[in-house]
């Protein structure tokens, strides 16, 4: 639903519940869409917030592949006296 500022001021309230519920609620200004109001996400738990952690860790190490030895990874670029090739 489209509300202009102007008649937005005189029903907050209920413009405020319906975003809350789930209904689009955009505020216009001189015809053109200005602000969309919109629920605020509850914010993470401290438990839910390391169970995501977690989790992700998990998968990174699961993705992971093993390869070079990082601290030998760019012995390619020298020569046997150590300088540049």
């Amino acid at each position: 639903m489209q509300v202009s500022v102007t008649d937005a001021k005189g029903q907050l309230t209920e413009l405020v519940r319906r975003a809350e519920a789930g209904d689009e609620v955009v505020l216009t200004r001189h015809g053109h869409a200005a602000v969309r109001l919109v629920p605020v996400k509850a914010a993470p738990d401290r438990k839910s917030r390391r169970a995501l952690l977690e989790a992700a860790r998990v998968s990174g190490s699961s993705k992971a592949t093993p390869g070079p030895n990082a601290a030998r990874s760019q012995d390619f670029l020298y020569e046997d006296d150590g300088l540049p090739g």
